[in-house]
């Protein structure tokens, strides 16, 4: 997933679930215990394949000037890693990419590649992701989570109903979306909002999260 943890106390992500984690964190004080990762998760509408072993820190947006520059939307809470010299790997491909220089610009960054140094160059890579070895993720915070860590969760409610498993993440800008395979018959998605008003535990030991659906969430 991608280079940001998941949710946490604080109700923000590291992606705040993504080395980024889920953005609104639950409350949750169980042991990180380490569970396979997923392979996809949702950005937009759009299905992202991330490598086995690898987590996605960027998204490269635009090229931008005439000397091979790109922007970098970021999904890191780690904007640090993005450092001249570092090595990330672009795309599926996993390509080598070594950063010559970046910098800040407005929410993301400005990023220029050794070997890359014109625009038309720079366009080429437009749309593709960057990862880092699922080792090079940061040390989280207690009660913080990678978005790996979320997906296959069994979703229960407070009651003690189950509802079904997180098999995606979505990332709305605001806060994370879990998407939840329900048991129902045909299986339907739930969409449960990354606040802690909704996620009230997570327990990675047992593989589950306690919840509190939104009024109405769960009506036929």
């Amino acid at each position: 997933m991608t280079d940001a943890p998941g949710p946490t106390s604080s109700g923000t992500n590291d992606q705040r679930a993504g080395d980024r984690p889920a953005r609104d964190r639950s409350r949750g004080s169980a042991p990180r215990k380490r569970k396979p990762r997923a392979q996809t998760y949702i950005h937009r509408n759009r299905r992202v394949q991330i490598p086995t072993g690898y987590m996605a820190v960027g998204l490269i947006t635009s090229a931008h000037g005439l000397r091979g520059d790109v922007k970098i939307e970021l999904h890191t809470d780690f904007p640090e890693r993005f450092a001249p010299d570092t090595v990330l790997y672009l795309d599926v491909a996993l390509t080598e990419m070594t950063l010559e220089a970046a910098r800040p610009h407005q929410s993301g960054m400005l990023i220029k590649f050794a070997g890359v140094d014109d625009r038309t160059e720079a366009e080429t890579l437009r749309g593709q992701w960057l990862f880092i070895p699922e080792e090079a993720a940061q040390t989280l915070e207690e009660d913080t989570y990678f978005v790996h860590d979320i997906v296959g969760l069994t979703v229960e409610t407070a009651e003690g109903r189950v509802l079904g498993q997180v098999s995606d993440v979505l990332f709305t800008g605001a806060n994370e979306v879990y998407i939840v395979q329900s048991q129902d018959d045909p299986p339907r998605e739930i969409l449960l909002p990354a606040i802690a008003d909704v996620i009230q535990r997570v327990d990675l030991a047992a593989g589950r999260m306690i919840v509190t659906p939104l009024p109405g969430l769960l009506d036929e």
